[in-house]
């Protein structure tokens, strides 16, 4: 298992310097220039090469690159360019916020989905399963803003039954605040996951009803419920760990747009503000911990069904 888990991670180098270097030349090539922001009409040509300059926009960009990345590799994130704050200080007061966010919407699609494809699967063809098979192929293919606009027309403008956007309400620091807060955005950012494992862990729970050892096991007295929770669960959910790894890029991915929508004070929110400010040392911090963030989800999806599942160690 150690050696499993040192390889994964020596993998990983080469995929961070990777997504640094395309990352970090995409930004520059993009339309637009952060020193915009801080000229005025009268600002004259020596002006702006001197901002251009404490910027440090006014080199080729391998040095630009060379320089950020020797000032990464000594834990120096820089300066923002919109506050002037220390970058690194700014993503480890949103992290948690993001990970509080992407966790509990984690925690309700695995649940939520793995209770919706079970429940479908023994009732095979029959309108409970219908209903849910819908409902999975409209979570499925409506996009997460729309949704969350649905959300907060109904239950913030019209029933005004949960707040809009934040994550607290000012003065009140409790903890069914909170909840209320994170109501609608966990909602928006679970459906897409929660429909993909209640199809996946559907198919796989009918997919065991029909194999030999449940018949025979069930033909020969054995207790329904028994075969299932000790063996058709076990097995049905067992690659769940796969497809969670899998769905990581679509929950970080979608914690930018719904922290955007709702005002959730994350990482997303974060990247966007960056984003259309130009604020370049800002936009490479979120980028490569959401990087980092993927990678290191996906590397605890392999170890646990390495542990799970003896026989992944002895392949891998």
């Amino acid at each position: 298992m150690f050696n499993m888990i040192l390889k994964r991670a020596v993998h990983t180098i080469p995929m961070i310097f990777v997504i640094s270097i395309v990352s970090f030349m995409l930004i520059r090539i993009a339309p637009g220039d952060p020193v915009t922001a801080h000229i005025t009409p009268e600002s004259s040509l020596k002006d702006i090469e001197r901002i251009r300059e404490n910027m440090g926009l006014n080199d080729n960009y391998f040095i630009q690159y060379i320089r950020w990345g020797k000032a990464i590799l000594h834990g120096n994130f820089g300066y923002s360019f919109s506050n002037h704050r220390p970058v690194l200080e700014q993503i480890v007061e949103r992290l948690p916020a993001t990970l509080l966010l992407m966790g509990t919407a984690m925690v309700l699609s695995i649940f939520l989905g793995t209770c919706i494809g079970l429940i479908s699967a023994m009732n095979k063809d029959g309108i409970v399963d219908k209903i849910f098979v819908l409902l999975s192929y409209i979570g499925i293919s409506i996009p997460s803003f729309w949704f969350a606009m649905i959300l907060l027309q109904i239950f913030a403008l019209k029933l005004n039954l949960l707040p809009s956007i934040g994550m607290r309400t000012i003065g009140v620091n409790t903890f069914s605040d909170l909840i209320k807060h994170l109501i609608m955005p966990v909602l928006t950012l679970s459906i897409s996951d929660t429909s993909v494992i209640s199809r996946y862990i559907r198919s796989k729970t009918i997919e065991q009803l029909n194999e030999d050892y449940v018949i025979t096991a069930i033909a020969q007295g054995a207790n329904k419920m028994d075969v299932f929770f000790k063996n058709i669960l076990k097995n049905a959910v067992l690659p769940l760990i796969t497809i969670i790894g899998m769905s990581l890029p679509n929950l970080i991915s979608g914690a930018f747009v719904t922290e955007s929508i709702f005002g959730w004070p994350g990482l997303g929110q974060l990247g966007m503000k960056s984003i259309f400010a130009y604020d370049y040392p800002m936009i490479m911090a979120t980028t490569m911990f959401a990087s980092i963030l993927l990678i290191l989800g996906n590397l605890i999806s392999d170890i646990l069904y390495g542990v799970i599942d003896p026989r992944i160690k002895d392949m891998k």
